[in-house]
């Protein structure tokens, strides 16, 4: 089970760059760049919301399941 981050996809439809995104969601670069690698463990729904709300995109835009990873031979 996984779940895939397409944020720079939505990054890349909004033309918008790492750093000014960073700001207007008030996030570290590093700590959005670590969201945008796939690389977070975990992301707060305020974020989420702002994140959203400046690409002017839904959740489901960003966050994608892939089932294709998970092992169901437990």
């Amino acid at each position: 089970m996984s779940i895939v981050v397409n944020l720079d996809v939505m990054m890349a439809k909004r033309k918008i760059g790492l750093g000014e995104l960073a700001q207007k969601v008030e996030l570290s670069p590093a700590n959005l760049s670590i969201l945008k690698t796939g690389k977070a463990k975990a992301i707060r729904f305020s974020t989420l919301e702002a994140i959203c709300r400046v690409l002017e995109c839904q959740p489901g835009d960003i966050l994608e399941f892939d089932d294709s990873t998970n092992d169901n031979s437990k």
